[in-house]
């Protein structure tokens, strides 16, 4: 729930009104150490789901084109926005001056060891690190998490805790899920693999961004059902 406006403001629109998944749920009191996400593929999923951002409903973007499955739960983090500082870090660690946020919720992975049938959920996650992912001349970071409280990964607070292949294959859904594998040139690449450290800095910097381009959107909602 977003923080600011007087909760029995919040305590009244939500009695009536499902929260948008990305603009009325609450990034979380404790990140970007731990964050909340919005879940839109789940493993087993064999179509791409994703948030339809005009009504807050998940649908159908595409099934997938190939054999590769999402190897984690993927989604995004709410209240977030993929906008002029998330672009300039992104130009800045590859030396792309031509590099810019690519207007979307900032992407997000989270291990776990449990079996989730559905997306359309949401969940805490701890940021252990992430991929620097550029699409076209767009910066596409994709954070990786690992689901808080989780018997098998829980206590994992960095990149460097994780299985080489674990990594490996996040690193190869992204690089197959638009393109056949042996696509050339592909659509998208992965220039690095970044520590926590670095996960916190994209995810503050998207906060950043977020609320340069919505941050009066809450205040102008509640104003006018107030009038």
């Amino acid at each position: 729930m977003p923080e600011g406006p007087p909760t029995e403001f919040w305590d009244l629109v939500c009695a009536y009104f499902k929260p948008h998944p990305w603009h009325g749920v609450g990034i979380g009191a404790e990140a970007p150490r731990v964050v909340t996400v919005y879940v839109e593929i789940v493993p087993t999923d064999t179509v791409k789901y994703e948030l339809d951002k005009p009504s807050g409903y998940l649908k159908v973007d595409r099934p997938q084109k190939f054999s590769s499955v999402c190897p984690a739960l993927y989604g995004l983090v709410p209240q977030t926005y993929c906008g002029q500082r998330v672009g300039a870090h992104c130009a800045e660690r590859t030396g792309r001056p031509h590099v810019v946020g690519d207007g979307d919720p900032l992407d997000i992975c989270v291990f776990t060891e449990r079996t989730f049938s559905h997306g359309d959920i949401l969940l805490e996650a701890i940021p252990i690190g992430g991929l620097r992912m550029i699409d076209g001349n767009q910066a596409d970071d994709k954070i990786i998490a690992v689901l808080k409280g989780d018997a098998a990964y829980g206590r994992w607070r960095d990149i460097s805790e994780c299985a080489d292949t674990l990594v490996q294959r996040l690193r190869h859904y992204f690089l197959t899920y638009k393109d056949a594998p042996d696509a050339s040139p592909r659509a998208t690449e992965i220039t690095h693999v970044y520590d926590a450290r670095e996960a916190h800095e994209i995810i503050r910097a998207s906060r950043a961004d977020y609320e340069e381009r919505f941050g009066n959107m809450v205040e102008q909602l509640a104003r006018r059902l107030k009038q």
